[in-house]
């Protein structure tokens, strides 16, 4: 039962979906039909459903049969109406079909244009595509056409960054284009490029300013120059608002306003730019000599390329080699002062231009590299000046060279260099200075003591008084009081050597001044040098004087006048350094100067070398004696060479009148002795065996004149009979052979008061053994004369009893 109520409730689902599918074919479009076909094909009650639709078609035509039926006349109207109307269709279709003849005939070339047209519409969309594409791409090859103009024009910086716009902004907008990818391939060596060609610049300017450092030094010099002369004219005159900085002076070499961060224009050069037209007028810009902008460009370009380190340790591994090639002195340097004055222009060119990259750039140069090679350089410096100012032996030459290390200091000084070493080997290079002058001024009291007439001065007229007195101190009120002509006491080479005494001290000041020493130090090495040059090299040339053979007592007594002149002379010289040095005498550790022991020395050698001359001349007068000691003629004058050398010796006391009183009494008494000695060492010679009492009263009347020459006082200032003195021995010792006063001589031996005190056994014994002898030998019958055997009995007995003397004095 259910299952047929079952059956019966599936057919009336069924029927109802066939009804509703009927109903969607005939409601839907034909073209939409098969999606409702084939859900009835997907059933499985296809069959009854074409039942159902034959059923509902059978019923469709019915109606359409129904409603024919009822149409039917309207039917037929409209039939016969339709034949009608296919005849004026046909008509119409002949005239639309000759229209449109006509039409496809006239439109043929509209046709032909309209195709034209398209053609022409799609060339224009090509070409505005085109063109769009291009203006994508003309950036990119203007970019790159700039960039190889750069290039070619060197002009690597802005290349560089011409580089980076293309490579990071315009190719990647048009990178699926061929030549793009060409150019980004490309880039990579272009930048190789231009790195290898900056440093070829790089290398160029290394050479470039390794040529030029000299010149560049020497503007550098000029300008420390001018600033120091400006310097003095400001102390001089002060003005207001003349102040300026030092160092801003000098950068008027390299005075150019230097972005941290970007590189010099092309047209810039980055050296020397002046601050006034009178300055630039004066030293000439240094700017043609040197283009400063490879080295920021290739920095830059190094910068942007992430290689900074590598160039700069390139730069200054270059530049340390130029450091040691510059430093490297010729080996004539020390010839001329332009080999020095080149020397110090290369070593201020390198660190000037070292000092403007250090504050042009950043860090490309440090302090500490800085530093590094002024250490280097001063001590190579200093080592290369002590070597070759040592060979230099003209004085001008090192105070030239002095002031040149002045300079050079002064300069880098201003550039903050240290340069407190250069001045303490100046002070090595100013002993060395004294010595060469010492040299030049030997040379010059040389000539001057040459060529000297060792007379005094005449003068005939005021003027000629004054110039001498212009030239030396010196003041006598009686010689001014007398009329010209008149004579100084003293020669020529007295004004000459005091005045070249005072250019010595003018040389030595030169030598001091712009050393930054005290006017106490100035002072103590002025005197030390002058002492030097009175106690060393002036005494020396004296003492050459003084000692020639060929030297006079006219000379060596002008020399004692002139030396005791040069004494009194001194203190003026002390006065004379005083005021160059404004320094005190009584000031503490001032030194003295020594030239009163100089000419007092002097003078003591003169008068030495006047004894030792005089009693040479009178050796040489004595060489003339020739005695005929065997004579038995009894003479009634002295000898003519005796007459000739008391006549020598009166002149040339007498020229001794200018003499202090002392010196002409000592070669006065010296003479004398000397004299004495030798007429008794004349007698008692060994070559003379054998002397008569004749020969012996000639010597007497020798020795007699001798006396009265010390008699007559020919030098004032001995007391009566002082200089008789000198003669004594002789006159007692003749006394007693002449006068025979052996008793005498022998009962008073040995008392104080005895009336031959100075004849001496010894001597008395060898005169007696020579008149002995004579007798004997001369008279060869005496024997049988009572006289002559009482005389030769009482020689004997004298001479044995003066042997007695002579063995008990020696006991």
């Amino acid at each position: 039962m259910e299952r047929g109520k079952m059956a019966e409730a599936e057919s009336l689902e069924t029927a109802a979906e066939h009804e509703r599918i009927l109903r969607e074919i005939e409601s839907t479009d034909t073209a939409c039909i098969g999606p409702t076909l084939r859900s009835v094909y997907d059933g499985e009650e296809h069959g009854r459903f074409m039942e159902k639709l034959e059923t509902r078609i059978r019923n469709h035509d019915r109606e359409i049969e129904k409603m024919c039926n009822f149409h039917y006349q309207g039917f037929v109207d409209s039939i016969t109406e339709l034949l009608k109307v296919r005849g004026e269709a046909q008509k119409l279709k002949n005239q639309v079909t000759d229209t449109n003849r006509k039409l496809q005939h006239e439109g043929k070339e509209l046709v032909i244009a309209m195709e034209e047209l398209k053609q022409c519409r799609l060339q224009q969309r090509n070409i505005s595509a085109t063109v769009d594409k291009l203006m994508l791409c003309l950036p990119v090859l203007e970019m790159y056409s700039k960039l190889r103009d750069q290039m070619k024009t060197k002009r690597h910086y802005p290349a560089l960054k011409t580089l980076e716009h293309l490579e990071h902004t315009y190719l990647p907008q048009v990178s699926h284009y061929r030549f793009c990818k060409v150019m980004v391939d490309n880039i990579p060596k272009l930048r190789e490029e231009i790195k290898d060609v900056s440093m070829s610049d790089l290398k160029d300017f290394l050479e470039s300013i390794r040529k030029h450092s000299d010149k560049i030094g020497e503007t550098a010099m000029k300008q420390a120059q001018q600033q120091r002369n400006l310097d003095n004219i400001v102390l001089q005159q002060p003005r207001i608002g003349s102040k300026r900085k030092a160092k801003k002076d000098v950068y008027t070499i390299f005075d150019t306003e230097i972005e941290s961060t970007s590189p010099k224009s092309e047209q810039d050069s980055g050296i020397l730019d002046v601050e006034d037209e009178e300055d630039e007028e004066e030293v000439p810009g240094t700017q043609d000599l040197v283009d400063f902008s490879p080295v920021y460009r290739c920095l830059h370009i190094y910068s942007v390329l992430g290689a900074r380190e590598t160039f700069e340790n390139y730069y200054r591994k270059q530049r340390r080699k130029q450091a040691r090639l510059v430093l490297q002195p010729p080996s004539n340097m020390h010839e001329t002062l332009d080999g020095y004055r080149k020397y110090f222009n290369q070593i201020v060119g390198f660190f000037v231009v070292e000092d403007h990259i250090l504050h042009t750039t950043q860090g490309l140069v440090n302090r500490a590299y800085i530093d590094e090679l002024w250490e280097m350089a001063l001590s190579k410096t200093i080592a290369a000046l002590r070597t070759h100012s040592s060979y230099c032996s003209d004085p001008n030459l090192v105070l030239d060279l002095k002031n040149l290390i002045v300079l050079f200091a002064d300069t880098l000084q201003v550039y903050g260099f240290p340069v407190n070493q250069l001045f303490d080997m100046l002070l090595e290079v100013r002993d060395q200075y004294s010595e060469t002058l010492l040299k030049k001024w030997a040379g010059i009291f040389r000539n001057i003591l040459d060529s000297d007439n060792y007379s005094p001065i005449p003068v005939t007229s005021e003027e000629m008084y004054k110039k001498v007195v212009g030239q030396f101190p010196f003041q006598d009120i009686e010689l001014e009081k007398q009329p010209f002509p008149k004579k100084f006491p003293f020669s020529e080479f007295v004004p000459k050597v005091y005045s070249q005494i005072k250019e010595f001290i003018y040389a030595c000041l030169k030598f001091s001044e712009d050393l930054h020493l005290s006017t106490t130090e100035i002072d103590d090495m002025i005197r030390k040098s002058t002492n030097l040059l009175l106690t060393r090299t002036l005494s020396n040339s004296l003492q050459n004087v003084i000692k020639r053979k060929n030297i006079g007592l006219t000379e060596l007594v002008q020399i004692i006048i002139n030396t005791t002149h040069l004494e009194k002379s001194c203190k003026f010289l002390e006065e004379f350094i005083t005021n160059i040095t404004n320094v005190l005498p009584e000031t503490v550790h001032t030194s003295k100067l020594y030239g009163t022991t100089t000419f007092k020395d002097a003078r003591h050698a003169a008068e030495e070398e006047i004894y030792t001359n005089l009693n040479q001349k009178i050796d040489q007068f004595l060489q003339l004696a020739d005695y005929d000691w065997m004579t038995g003629d009894l003479g009634n004058k002295a000898s003519d060479y005796l007459v000739d050398l008391i006549a020598f010796l009166r002149s040339t006391f007498a020229v001794f009148t200018h003499l202090p009183g002392k010196v002409a009494q000592t070669a006065c008494m010296s003479a004398c002795k000397h004299l004495a000695t030798s007429l008794m060492q004349l007698l008692l010679e060994a070559e003379v065996r054998q002397l008569t009492l004749g020969a012996l009263q000639q010597f007497n009347l020798d020795v007699r004149e001798c006396e009265q020459f010390a008699r007559s006082g020919p030098v004032p200032g001995f007391q009566e009979d002082t200089l008789q003195l000198a003669f004594i021995d002789l006159r007692q010792l003749l006394d007693l052979f002449i006068q025979w006063d052996w008793s005498t001589y022998l009962a008073d031996y040995g008392q104080p008061n005895c009336k031959y005190l100075r004849v001496n056994p010894v001597t008395a014994l060898t005169l007696l053994e020579k008149m002995k002898d004579t007798s004997r030998k001369n008279n060869m019958f005496a024997q049988f004369r009572k006289n002559e055997r009482d005389k030769q009995k009482l020689i004997d007995t004298v001479a044995k009893q003066l042997r007695g003397l002579i063995s008990s004095h020696h006991s």
